[in-house]
């Protein structure tokens, strides 16, 4: 029997770039590109037209933007988008906001020797395609409502700690977690699968929105409560003591389960370190990273949570970890803060609101 190949649209203003991504889409047999267009305005009518299950886009291009095209998508006809485009340590800004606005991926065109560089990109590339064929993409609202913070009252001691992982998606999951926590919240220690160029815009976008204070973690860095420490992109990061107190260590080295920083490696480190201290949580993402680490934190005695199936951009990590036994509970993703709060002792049921 013949399975339904995955059909892509591909919108760019480079005729080179068009002509090239078709060949490399086409190269896998499970993917039909059913056509390209050179702007905005030409891809809604061929939207329309073709009903393509996978859009990639560009961000730089004439008629219309691809951020102000995208929001238009995820209004009007929420669909997944995959973002190719020229992206410096400038541009991680840009690429932040595509993936707020809804974006399922993003992938980054080499700034030199295009057409080489582009090619070496070729299994990203359909992956991410892959990858954004199997996403719900959710519409968002043009005025959202805005959520109160938490209010903690009380927890045990600095050794509590929270950490978290997630992948594809986890941009805005992570945003609605972080952005709620109350300034007296433990640490958290985050591993988001993301570009060495992406995390210090990500941290720095998370820490003007939110009560705690959120930064790209460093070497040997304090780990306090009312913070938020974020993986570095292309560097693993532990969770380790110095004397009495928790540190950040972070090192390089091979993958872990594909990935570097890698959540497996996150975890593992909680579990050896803190152990019941911990509330370990997995959100979105492809993939099984994250899995056998939330395992061994929950064997060492911390409470371990996962996003569920309806509110995930891509019910992957989450699945692998709850079906292995590692996760205890899963939780929509609109209750997951309010339920790690309840995971800490000495937690008062009275003083939260959301």
């Amino acid at each position: 029997m013949s399975t339904k190949k995955i059909t892509v649209l591909i919108v760019d203003d480079s005729a080179l770039i068009r002509q090239m991504l078709t060949k490399m889409l086409e190269s896998d047999p499970n993917i039909a590109v059913l056509g390209t267009a050179p702007d905005p305005i030409t891809a809604r009518e061929m939207i329309k037209r073709l009903n393509p299950d996978v859009l990639t886009l560009d961000i730089e291009m004439p008629k219309m933007d691809g951020l102000a095209f995208l929001e238009k998508i995820i209004s009007l006809r929420p669909m997944p988008v995959v973002m190719i485009s020229s992206l410096t340590q400038e541009g991680a800004d840009v690429a932040l906001q595509a993936l707020e606005l809804g974006a399922v991926d993003y992938v980054a065109k080499p700034t030199c020797d295009l057409q080489h560089g582009l090619e070496k990109k070729t299994a990203e590339i359909i992956s991410k395609v892959k990858t954004a064929s199997r996403a719900r993409v959710f519409p968002k609202t043009k005025s959202p409502v805005a959520k109160a913070p938490l209010s903690y009252s009380r927890y045990k001691s600095t050794e509590q700690i929270i950490l978290m992982g997630a992948s594809t998606g986890g941009v805005e999951a992570l945003k609605e977690i972080i952005t709620v926590l109350p300034p007296n919240s433990p640490a958290m220690m985050v591993t988001q699968h993301m570009p060495a160029t992406f995390t210090t815009s990500f941290a720095q976008r998370l820490n003007q929105i939110s009560k705690v204070t959120v930064c790209e973690a460093s070497a040997g860095q304090r780990v306090l409560p009312g913070h938020v420490y974020i993986a570095p992109g292309g560097k693993h990061m532990e969770l380790a003591r110095s004397g009495a107190n928790y540190i950040c260590r972070l090192h390089d080295g091979p993958l872990v389960s594909g990935h570097k920083p890698s959540v497996d490696i996150l975890f593992n480190s909680g579990a050896k370190t803190a152990g019941a201290n911990a509330v370990g949580v997995i959100l979105t993402g492809m993939g099984r990273d994250g899995a056998s680490g939330l395992l061994n934190l929950r064997k060492s005695g911390a409470h371990t949570i996962g996003q569920d199936e309806a509110s995930s951009i891509v019910y992957g990590m989450p699945k692998v970890a709850f079906e292995c036994g590692a996760v205890e509970k899963q939780y929509p993703l609109s209750k997951i803060a309010s339920e790690i709060f309840n995971c800490l002792e000495g937690f008062d049921t009275k003083a939260i609101r959301i």
